[in-house]
């Protein structure tokens, strides 16, 4: 066997040896390594945030979803509702509409969204906040502001046979507040709202 090709084997075998490592390494000990420190400490979130409700999976607190009418697309007025979404709240679809803010048909659509959301509500078009027209980025946005919680309450209440103020502070203590105290906006997670508007319309 002459040099080169002995030289040769020795490369391919010392590559080899190197493949083998790093698969073991980055594809076995780190991925488990990881997975085993977010289990440990952040047990929650490494489980996709998970919201329950009577010890059943309801759903993520990450990812917004419709309250519908069962079998149907229309809301449902016992529920507050989410922002509009383009996805149908499909996290495997996530996106937006695409339609920049000159295009007459995303105006259209939310002059529309506008109409449908205050009459839905009971309350003047100037009142609709612009996240009760608007989808996120994403189209699952959790959240909504607490302006647009706020016009739900009398709807929401008078569906649950709840009075306004019950509604009303169950609202101000689901509103999270700005991020380190100045970054983004205050927001209210819908699932978590529901959830318990729910447990407290069983009572």
């Amino acid at each position: 066997m002459n040099n080169s090709v002995a030289s040769t084997l020795r490369l391919a075998w010392a590559s080899l040896r190197i493949l083998l490592v790093l698969t073991v390494v980055c594809g076995v000990l780190y991925p488990l390594a990881v997975t085993g420190i977010a289990q440990g400490l952040f047990h929650n979130k490494a489980n996709g945030s998970e919201v329950k409700s009577d010890g059943q999976v309801v759903g993520s607190e990450l990812i917004g979803q419709n309250w519908n009418i069962k079998g149907t697309h229309k809301p449902d007025p016992k529920w507050f509702q989410g922002r509009p979404s383009n996805s149908n709240y499909d996290p495997l679809t996530t996106g937006s509409s695409q339609l920049g803010a000159s295009d007459p048909r995303l105006v259209k659509n939310v002059r529309a969204a506008k109409k449908q959301v205050a009459e839905f509500n009971g309350v003047p078009q100037s009142e609709v906040p612009k996240d009760a027209v608007t989808g996120s980025a994403s189209a699952i946005d959790p959240d909504i502001s607490p302006e647009y919680a706020e016009i739900q309450v009398t709807r929401v209440a008078e569906h649950n046979r709840l009075r306004v103020a019950q509604v009303e502070k169950l609202v101000k203590d689901h509103t999270a507040g700005r991020s380190a105290g100045f970054l983004g906006e205050p927001t209210v997670n819908v699932l978590k709202l529901n959830i318990a508007l729910k447990e407290l319309a069983q009572k």
